[in-house]
């Protein structure tokens, strides 16, 4: 196997975020689902704009933030999402390789504008998702530059890509050539109404091969077992030939690999604003620290430090240097004191 230029190459949605805040009357008046996320048209969209207020604009889409989240934890990232040729794509696309990151997905000359994904966040720091997918939809298995994937050690893939039938294609795709290269695949499940879409597909994902790693939240793992009970959905998820990183809000993350378990506890935090990227970040520094041969209950450490960084403000991108906010961390240091010990 090739050395890799990249350590991890994540394939989805290009998207700009647009956040606000809202109180949970707004979400009943909208007629929304608290926590959801749910694909709406341009219209629908432009709606909810003109009704939410005050905005903060800034670049997101989940498994675009994992890799801005990467790089700034020092980590070499790449990235493939189809944005349009107008001022949210070049805005998204300077965005993310400001942040250090590879960015060569040529941009759609015409047809639908660049996604956006309205975010409302509520007092709890929850937030709901209305996405108008847009150009995002027109990501095709042309867009992939095989090169680059086999240039990666993990490929990194978005679950919300499933939606568009030309992006599974190429979701597919990206997965057969990154593993005819001797590389890994990691498949992050992105909201719990996108596993209810896609739940038989999925579990055939992890079943046939396709996934070698797997992230997903507590709620995410419940409706891909289709089970309430967590220990019930752990022990169907030991069966599966994959490595499985769980987050469990503030009851931190466990680690699935067969029948060895790994948990670690939330990072601690001043004050909860936005939970919107946790799960990116998480995934973001689990592959940081995974990519370089750290044990399996550090990499989650490292993704629940990260995850910790995000929701302590509006936006999914980090606001600090993530590398220096690691280092300077009692929490990792009080990982590597008990690792000393033991």
């Amino acid at each position: 196997m090739s050395a890799h230029q990249f350590d991890v190459l994540g394939l989805g949605n290009a998207i700009v975020d647009v956040i606000a805040p809202v109180d949970d009357e707004f979400l009943v008046r909208a007629g929304l689902h608290k926590g959801s996320m749910q694909l709406v048209d341009e219209a629908r969209a432009q709606a909810l704009y003109d009704a939410m207020g005050a905005t903060t604009i800034v670049s997101g889409g989940s498994a675009a933030n994992t890799i801005a989240g990467l790089a700034s934890l020092g980590g070499k990232g790449a990235f493939v999402g189809k944005v349009a040729s107008d001022e949210a794509g070049r805005a998204f696309a300077h965005d993310i390789r400001a942040a250090g990151v590879h960015f060569s997905t040529a941009p759609a000359p015409d047809g639908p504008s660049t996604a956006r994904c309205l975010v409302l966040v509520t007092p709890d720091g929850q937030r709901t998702m209305n996405t108008f997918l847009g150009a995002c939809q027109n990501l095709t298995s042309a867009d992939l530059n095989p090169a680059d994937i086999t240039a990666a050690r993990i490929l990194y893939l978005e679950g919300y890509l499933w939606d568009p039938p030309a992006a599974k294609r190429a979701f597919i795709e990206a997965s057969r050539i990154a593993h005819g290269a001797g590389r890994e695949a990691a498949l992050t499940l992105s909201d719990v109404f996108c596993v209810d879409r896609h739940q038989q597909e999925f579990l055939g994902l992890l079943r046939d091969g396709f996934v070698d790693i797997l992230f997903a939240n507590e709620s995410e793992l419940h409706a891909l077992y289709q089970t309430s009970d967590f220990a019930t959905a752990v022990a169907a998820l030991r069966q599966e030939k994959v490595i499985a990183a769980v987050t469990r809000s503030e009851k931190g993350a466990i680690v699935v690999q067969g029948e060895k378990t790994f948990e670690v506890p939330a990072a601690p935090i001043d004050n909860l604003i936005d939970t919107t990227g946790a799960g990116d970040l998480f995934a973001a520094g689990f592959l940081s620290a995974y990519t370089r041969g750290r044990p399996l209950d550090y990499c989650a450490r490292l993704g629940a430090l990260a995850a910790s960084e995000i929701i302590q403000h509006f936006g999914a991108r980090p606001e600090v240097g993530l590398a220096q906010f690691a280092e300077q961390s009692l929490y990792l240091r009080e990982y590597r004191e008990e690792a000393q010990r033991a």
